[in-house]
């Protein structure tokens, strides 16, 4: 197995480009756009290295919630166009058309019943289309229509109406002015922050989609608009499944944007809302830094990459490295979910705390710089503020040392090791013995390894870092497993038996493998338990930390203990 996902030499979508400056709320776009329209969408094609984005107007730079420039005073356009001035259901005047792609048309409409602007969705089915497709097209849009209506939520277009005209559905809603996700990365990529404010948008509307049934199953920058006022609305659910309804997509059809499309669903498992968020998850990571992650010159090498290609380690957002790693594990059930993503983004939008000046105790308590200096007791005694202020002041800065210094560490009796070697740190029992393993001569790749060991040598704690790891986390346990099952055991001794659990360590994908063996010591065969987590960095680098006990009663959970308590200091640099 590689990890390539297609040839190296494949390019992605684009290279970085500088950041975009976060726009100020009620600040007019400069290129507004209407939403709510159909984008052109990788279906079953060899789209994977187009850019993706809607076409979308632009009305030579008018301020947004205005209408295009050289428009009369009625907002209809200066010069008239094939189906313009029509009327639907007997109130949504046609004025003109904004954009096409996909399997319709979207108009700017005019609801003489209010008196206000609307987008009109008009359904567009080519010719060569028999009649079965056409009803499918057809059923498609209704469905759209449906799934929209199910949804409230700011962040979701708001459905006016569905008018049948010609045997045809017409979707009226909201007039969005604004210009895409795609649009606004076609100029550079965003800051942190305002990525992590749209992620925020469209976290809120795929949760409140999840819970009315509905699955987007086409989340891309091209379906995200950023309107005025810096609202982030989630648009085209044109491909959406909506619970309880019949299923439309053809067997053997490939529905969505391919880079886009989380590895379950590559593989044709059932989505769930967790392929939404590995889709959010490639709209992020594209946003701040530029590129799709996977997309390669074609969608099969671009679906192969899905699979198998590791994620490339951010570079200009590691703040969000956490969540967007945590959105892109490859198994739906290690992703992150609607709400352990929602704090990350959160804490990211937040504005940065400001800095509060250090104040020394002389400071706070009011003694004069040149005073001399007194034992702390004596010299809040001496303050002017009175002993009741002085022993606030001693409370406070005790309370204070004891935030500060009682977060989490070691345990007792065990003592955190830095392993520069190795480039991590962990936490071992201080009076275990250290031995170093390291083989920068091995065949498969440079070794480091240290083992920690009991007094008595019964039990040892062993954590290395080996190059040249070409396999998931989860892939090499299952490799494990294999060859030690069906390895010999020694003389006297029975097989190997393993389990494998997937997991997760900073933020990236692990798993845990369990295995019960049989060991040749000296003149007698034991029987041992070893429990070991295994990691694999963004260099390609295989990391695993494991312990050795004696089996027998009690011995799987004095293992996973030892393991944890490990754990509580098992950072790795450059993850």
């Amino acid at each position: 197995m590689t990890t390539s996902g297609g040839s190296g030499e494949e390019p992605t979508s684009y290279g970085l480009r500088p950041p975009v400056p976060s726009p100020r709320a009620g600040a007019a776009a400069p290129h507004p756009a209407v939403s709510g329209g159909p984008g052109e969408r990788d279906e079953g094609g060899e789209g994977g290295g187009r850019n993706d984005r809607h076409e979308r107007p632009v009305d030579g730079g008018g301020p947004a919630g205005a209408g295009p420039t050289g428009a009369g005073p009625s907002g209809a356009p200066s010069s008239p166009e094939a189906g313009a001035g029509r009327l639907l259901g007997g109130r949504y005047r046609l004025l003109e058309r904004l954009g096409a792609g996909g399997m319709g048309t979207v108009w700017r409409a005019r609801d003489e019943v209010v008196d206000r602007d609307v987008a009109v969705k008009e359904p567009r089915v080519p010719e060569h289309f028999s009649a079965a497709e056409r009803r499918t097209a057809h059923q498609r849009m209704r469905r759209e229509a449906r799934a929209a209506a199910r949804i409230d939520h700011p962040s979701v277009v708001t459905l006016h109406d569905v008018v049948v005209e010609d045997d045809r559905p017409w979707i009226v809603m909201e007039l969005l002015r604004g210009r895409s996700l795609a649009e606004i990365l076609d100029e550079g990529t965003l800051e942190p922050r305002e990525a992590a404010r749209i992620g925020q948008a469209v976290l809120g509307a795929l949760h409140a989609a999840h819970e009315a049934g509905v699955l987007h199953r086409d989340v891309k920058p091209g379906n995200v608009m950023v309107c005025r006022h810096d609202r982030v609305v989630l648009t085209d659910f044109g491909i959406a499944q909506v619970e309880g309804e019949q299923k439309l997509t053809e067997t053997g059809s490939f529905i969505g944007s391919p880079e886009y499309i989380a590895p379950e669903r590559v593989l044709g498992r059932r989505p769930g809302p967790e392929s939404d968020l590995w889709s959010l998850g490639i709209t992020l990571y594209q946003a701040v830094e530029g590129v799709s992650p996977f997309r390669r010159q074609t969608t099969p090498s671009t679906l192969q990459a899905i699979l198998l290609a590791e994620l490339p380690p951010p570079q200009r957002s590691r703040e969000m490295t956490a969540l967007i790693t945590g959105l892109l594990r490859k198994e739906p059930e290690n992703r992150l979910t609607v709400q352990t993503a929602r704090p990350l983004l959160s804490a990211l939008v937040a504005p940065p705390a400001r800095p509060v000046p250090e104040r020394t105790p002389t400071e706070v308590v009011g003694i004069a710089p040149d005073e001399p200096t007194a034992p702390l007791p004596v010299r809040l005694l001496r303050s002017r503020y009175g002993v009741g202020a002085a022993a606030a002041v001693v409370l406070a800065l005790v309370v204070t040392l004891v935030l500060r210094l009682g977060g989490d560490g070691p345990p007792e009796g065990w003592k955190e090791y830095d392993e520069y070697r190795m480039g991590l740190s962990v936490a071992a029992p201080a009076d275990w013995t250290i031995a170093v393993e390291d083989d920068l001569d091995n065949e498969s790749g440079a070794y480091r390894g240290t083992r920690y060991t009991t007094p008595k040598g019964d039990v040892w704690l062993l954590v290395d870092r080996m190059e040249n790891a070409t396999e998931t986390p989860r892939a090499i346990a299952e490799r494990w497993k294999k060859e030690h099952e069906s390895a010999s055991p020694p003389t006297n001794g029975t097989a190997s038996v393993a389990t494998v659990e997937s997991g997760t360590h900073q933020g990236r994908d692990a798993a845990v493998i369990t295995e019960s063996y049989s060991r040749q010591e000296e003149n007698e065969v034991t029987r041992r338990l070893c429990k070991t987590l295994i990691v694999v960095t963004s260099r390609q680098e295989r990391v695993t930390l494991g312990v050795d006990v004696p089996d027998g009663k009690g011995a799987a959970k004095t293992a996973g203990d030892l393991l944890e308590k490990a754990r509580s200091a098992f950072e790795i640099r450059n993850p």
